[in-house]
Parts: structure tokens; sequence; C-alpha cells
């Protein structure tokens, strides 16, 4: 939940490791080895080396302010646990390496004395940010009774923007029709018709909602008529996000851009299912409400960003770079007394550029490029032919810490296995990963599944497989899904090991699958098709760390696969400082 559970819209410390080169990766393996050897007992095995991610303790509203990016994000100076939440802020040059500053926000009023919890960053015309976020004034009733709050800086002439004030104006929203306990996450506002707007995410019943709010000085809001959208059995919608897309092209629009040309994304956060999804519809600006198209569900079954450990994202506009760039977070799937143990909990994602599939039909996402920056050695390989059963190993790699784009061909559809109409009597909303959970990457297939074992260990005991398995329909029409399947990834009982999974809407024309995967010790992201679908994994091996872990190409499949292309770099460990 965003600003309460343990899936809290969230972006959190990096580790405090600057390794340059293959040479200083293998420091850090010498430097842990002692700790892989009691594998119940590992702390600090499981840390990423390029994810944002805590220096210890439990880990909102990111920007581009006077050449820095900066993240605000919830975080508890007291515990690996949720709770005491506290603003934590970090800036980058580059999104990649960080400076963590002191807390931003932290309780010290009546009207967020339990709590800062989520919301989001404006910059208004003169370059002035404002944030802002949701306070607890009262635990009950549960999850807290919510207001709204905004915060601005101390010194506009600071880059670092080191020191907020809250005004005494405060909060500036409260509720009054609205359920006091269900009234969180305000979003970056935009200016259209006069007036600046915002949205809140709520719910009535099972109904969520989206009410939108409407002031012509900043400071005065009021309350629409009507909600900019709401959605029935869906329930509460934390962390909503609305922005606009361009039609054609790459690049992003600032939020209140308006015009031909231009499409509009609404993303929710749904807490009963600890999903998100989103739809692509039009902007009424006469009634001032959203209305999705058609083309795709509007409810738990629609469009996601990632089909696996995701929740409570972010976008914002790079106006240095022309950019909407996406920010997600991953939460353990470990237990929490081993959280304790590791002293740390939760990863921010690699932010990703997202943009309007050509189809218009759905959002793209592709790892930031400055992430190419931390690419050291590279390993290639190239028409290399894969048949049934076999597996090729990528050798050369430093495979705990990597980065691997591949691309496969194949000569034939037609052993494609046929789709098993039963699968309609699974969860609409978790089919693919349904799928996934039955057709592993060891049930033989006819084309798939062919893919990556990531984090393996030397005999195959623990490995984390990423693949593809082709299927076609009784009318002769083809489905690809993508599976992230974390159940072999460890042989601790004790972790959450789920199967995730999603369809890949992809010409098959061509006979090819791309697949990229970033590979950080504890984490694997995978981008299929040029980021149609994505999927996240957290992993914890036992036997696949530091120096034990390998890269293998596997196909379980009858029909032979080609690796027509495949590039492999290990990364260095993102470099971080603190100014405090």
């Amino acid at each position: 939940m965003c600003g309460f559970t343990k899936l809290a819209w969230v972006l959190v410390f990096l580790i405090c490791l600057n390794i340059c080169g293959d040479g200083g990766v293998m420091a850090f393996h010498n430097n842990y080895e002692t700790q892989t050897r009691n594998h119940v007992k590992v702390k600090q095995v499981y840390r990423t080396g390029y994810h944002l991610q805590p220096k210890k303790n439990w880990i909102n509203g990111p920007m581009y302010y006077k050449g820095y990016y900066h993240i605000f994000y919830q975080y508890n100076p007291k515990g690996a646990i949720w709770g005491n939440i506290v603003w934590a802020h970090s800036v980058s040059k580059d999104m990649v390496n960080w400076i963590h500053l002191e807390p931003a926000i932290v309780p010290s009023k009546p009207y967020d004395k339990y709590g800062c919890w989520s919301g989001s960053a404006t910059v208004l015309p003169g370059d002035k940010p404002v944030i802002f976020y949701t306070g607890i004034v009262d635990p009950k009733p549960s999850p807290g009774h919510q207001v709204q709050v905004y915060a601005i800086p101390a010194n506009y002439s600071d880059p670092y923007l080191r020191e907020w004030i809250k005004p005494d104006d405060n909060p500036f929203l409260k509720p009054t029709s609205e359920n006091i306990s269900a009234f969180r996450d305000p979003t970056t506002a935009w200016y259209n018709n006069g007036h600046w707007k915002m949205i809140i995410g709520s719910r009535h019943n099972h109904r969520g909602i989206a009410y939108l709010y409407r002031s012509r000085d900043f400071v005065t809001w009021v309350k629409a008529k009507h909600p900019f959208h709401s959605k029935r059995d869906t329930g509460m919608w934390e962390c909503p996000d609305f922005y606009p897309v361009a039609s054609k092209g790459t690049n992003g629009l600032d939020t209140s851009t308006l015009g031909k040309g231009v499409k509009y994304v609404l993303k929710n956060s749904i807490e009963v299912t600890r999903y998100e999804y989103y739809t692509i519809g039009r902007y009424d600006l006469i009634k001032d409400i959203y209305v999705p198209y058609n083309t795709t569900e509007d409810g738990w079954g629609g469009l996601r960003y990632d089909y696996g450990n995701f929740y409570a994202s972010k976008s914002f506009y790079d106006p240095s770079t022309k950019r909407r760039i996406l920010w997600g977070w991953a939460n353990e799937s470990s237990t929490q007394n081993e959280d304790i143990e590791k002293g740390w909990a939760g990863i921010q994602l690699i932010p990703r550029k997202v943009w309007l599939d050509p189809s218009g039909q759905m959002l793209l996402q592709w790892p930031i490029s400055e992430l190419e920056t931390l690419r050291r050695k590279k390993v290639e390989l190239n028409n290399v032919i894969v048949k049934k059963g076999n597996i090729v190993e990528v050798k050369g790699l430093i495979a705990v810490q990597a980065d691997v784009d591949v691309t496969f061909t194949f000569s034939s559809l037609e052993k494609a296995e046929l789709y098993d109409e039963s699968w309609a009597e699974f969860p609409h909303h978790d089919l693919g990963k349904s799928i996934c959970g039955v057709r592993g990457a060891t049930v033989q297939g006819g084309l798939g599944p062919f893919g990556l074992m990531t984090l393996a260990s030397h005999n195959l005991e623990e490995y984390t497989p990423v693949f593809f398995r082709v299927f076609k329909t009784i009318n002769k029409k083809h489905k690809v899904l993508l599976c992230s399947d974390a159940t072999p990834s460890s042989l601790n009982p004790k972790e959450y090991k789920p199967s995730f999974g999603g369809f890949v809407d992809v010409d098959l024309s061509e006979k090819k699958l791309s697949l990229r995967s970033l590979i950080d010790h504890s984490v694997v992201e995978s981008f299929a098709e040029g980021g149609k679908t994505v999927i996240t994994s957290r992993v914890y091996p036992t036997l696949a760390v530091i120096r034990n872990v390998h890269l293998h190409v596997f196909n379980n499949g009858y029909e032979p696969i080609t690796i027509k292309k495949l590039n492999a770099w290990s990364m260095k460990t993102a470099k971080t400082t603190s100014i405090n």
C-alpha cells in the first residue's frame, strides 16, 4: 500500500560500496565469501550492486530540478519492517549513482504525527517545486485518519533542496464525504482551463476511485462534482498516476500537455491484489474526467507495467531529455525474520523510459540508457543452435551482476503446443502467472520453453529461468507467454517463490523473439520484445551466490532455437556518497 503496508511506494538507499571494474567485483566477492558459507545466516549476499536500496532498515515523488534528479522515498530509520516512516531524500546526475541526503520530511506536526505517507512532487512556473503527501492524524480508524499536506523548499537556490518547510495553512485538504481511512497519495498536479488539478486515490465499498481536485492558486483546492474516474469491484486505488503520452515517437510529455496526437494513461496500484494496472484513454476537458478506450480491460485483468514483483510505481517528466521516466518498487520475498537479520528490506527497480507503442494500445518500457555506463566486460554469442534438452553456458561473465540482451530465432511455428482451453478457469487477472505455474521450464513443449537460466548454481540445484513458450489456439492463432519462475531459485523452503507470467503481443512472422534481463544478486528484471512485457522476480539462492553463479541459455522444446545474437556484460556497482 502506498504509504501504509509492506508494498508501499518507496525508494531506498543504495548499497554503500564503490566497486570499479571486474577487479572491484572480485574484491566484493572476497569480502562477502565468508558470509556465504552458512547459507541460513547470510546477511549481505543478497544486496544489489546497481539497484537503489537501503543501506539498512526498511525502505515518493521523483522530479528533475537544477541539474539533479531528486528522489524522495519512504524509509524506516528504526528497523527493517514497516513503521516510523519518514521521507528520505537522494539526488543524482544520472539516476544510477546517488548522493544521499538527510530526510526531507519527518513527522513533526499534529497532522502527520503518525506518519508521512506517499505523495508526489510538482515543479511550478518559475522553477518552484512543491511536495504533496498524505499525513496521518490518528492511527484510527485503521490504517489511519488521512489528510493532505504540502511542503516547500527553504532555499530555492539550493540544487540539493536539503531543507523543506511545512507552511502553517496545512493540511490543505481534509476528507469531508470521502473515506477518511482511504484518502491518500496525491498525484503530480497539472494545469489547464485556468486551474491546477490533481487526483487522490480512494475507494467506496469495493469501488476504486480517483477523486479530482482543482485550484486557481495552488493553495485552495475544491473537489470536483464527479470523480475523475472510478471502477466497480477493484478495491482501493493507491498511488494513482495520470499523464499524457505522444501518439507517435518516444519522447515524453509534460504532465500539463494538451493537443492533437495526445493520449492519456491512468495507472492505479490495487490494494487487494497487490498488482498495478493501467489503461490508455482520452481526457474529456469539458467534464474533467478520464475515459479509457475499450481496447483493454479496465480492471484487475488490465494491462500492467510489470507482471511480477512490482508495485506503487510513480512516473515523472524529465525536461532535460524529454523522457517520461517510470520508477517502481519491489518488496522482499523473504520472511520478515530474514529481513530483520539482513538489516534491510525492499529495493527500487531500475528507472524505465516509457512511451506509447506504435499500435496505440499499450506502453513500452526500457531501462534508461544511463545504466549502460556500468557495463564492463562484454561476452558475445552468435548463431548458436540449441536443440531440445541442451544448455549453453555463457562463460566469461560475472553472472551475479550482469546485463544480458539476446535475440532468439526459430525456423517453424508448427511445433507450437496447443493452448489448453481449460485454462480459462484460472483467475483472469492471474492467467499468465497460472499457466507459467503449470508449464514451467522443466515441462517439455513444442516451441519452448526456451530462454535464460539466471542465477544458476554449478550443478543447477538452483536457478531462476526466464523463458518464452509459444502456443497455438484452435483457430490457429499464436500466443507468446513470457515466464519468470522463482520456483527453482532457492533451496530455502521459507522463501516465497512464485512463477510469474505475462503474454507478449508480438508478430511472429519473422520467427524471432528478444529478451533482455538485468541480473543483480537477488533481483531479475526481464524485458521481452523491446519492453512490451516486463517481469521482475526477487530470489534468494543459497548456493548460487557471489562466485558460484552461472548463466545459461536453455531449450526444452522440440523445435530447435538459435541464439541469433547474445550480448552480455558484467556490471559495475553504482557509486554512492552521503551528505549529512
